[in-house]
């Protein structure tokens, strides 16, 4: 089916890494130029830069400022852009154990990059572009032992995106601000905690009894991106959680 994405600009950020590397490819699979941006992981983008043929990279830290606006200097103008970059913490600590400096990192990682990423792109925007942020179900349920990721992808989820959806139509009408919300996913942030063991465990509140591969996530921020699949859809979070509930749907 057509998309609408073809010969469109895309910046992906966090390109390198599982999901915006599935979601780098996926534009690409749809005729989309991609720019592929990176961290730490340049090798990893280069290679992806090459195996995609039609994309470039770029190298930013995402919480500093002045590397947003250099990133989008080199970037061009874009049509579209995929704020899939974050980070999660993986010790698990309650809030009385949680250090402020884990907490302000943590919100810098993931609320305040992706503020400067959706700045740095509305700022340039000039058609009917469009923005997909990428939250966590953990800004839906929570997530005890990480109560900071939990918040900032909450932020993410709610007052940002519903403030940006009726912000982005003063510089084009038809410009569009959407999320999705991955559950467990199969990528290097999950490494180490989806064995098939403990996929029985973390799959009893879902329906589906998988985690997520990349892809599966990609292709939502694909129709979200889409000028003719989701042209009246803005200002929506769509779940990618194998109907994940805040209650345990099997016994065992």
């Amino acid at each position: 089916m057509e998309t609408g994405l073809k010969g469109k600009r895309v910046l992906v950020t966090g390109g390198s890494g599982g999901i915006g590397s599935a979601c780098a490819r996926a534009f690409a699979a749809e005729g989309a130029h991609v720019v592929v941006h990176f961290h730490q992981g340049r090798d990893r983008a280069e290679t992806l830069a090459a195996e995609l043929r039609t994309a470039s990279v770029v190298g930013a830290d995402l919480t500093q400022e002045a590397e947003v606006e250099r990133m989008f200097e080199e970037s061009g103008a874009l049509d579209v852009c995929a704020a899939v970059a974050g980070a999660w913490p993986p010790e698990d600590l309650p809030v009385w154990d949680l250090p402020l400096e884990r907490w302000r990192a943590t919100l810098d990682a993931n609320l305040t990059a992706t503020f400067l990423t959706a700045r740095g792109f509305l700022r340039q925007l000039a058609g009917d572009g469009s923005l997909i942020l990428v939250g966590s179900t953990a800004g839906i349920v929570g997530e005890a032992g990480h109560a900071d990721y939990a918040a900032a992808k909450s932020a993410i989820l709610g007052g940002l995106l519903l403030s940006l959806k009726n912000e982005v139509v003063r510089k084009n009408p038809l410009a569009r601000v959407n999320a999705v919300a991955p559950g467990w996913t199969e990528s290097p942030m999950t490494r180490g905690l989806v064995s098939e063991e403990q996929v029985l465990r973390i799959s009893r509140t879902m329906a589906l009894r998988k985690v997520a591969q990349p892809e599966d996530v990609a292709a939502q921020v694909v129709v979200l991106a889409s000028p003719v699949l989701s042209g009246h859809i803005t200002g929506q979070v769509v779940t990618v959680a194998g109907g994940m509930e805040g209650r345990v749907v099997h016994d065992t």
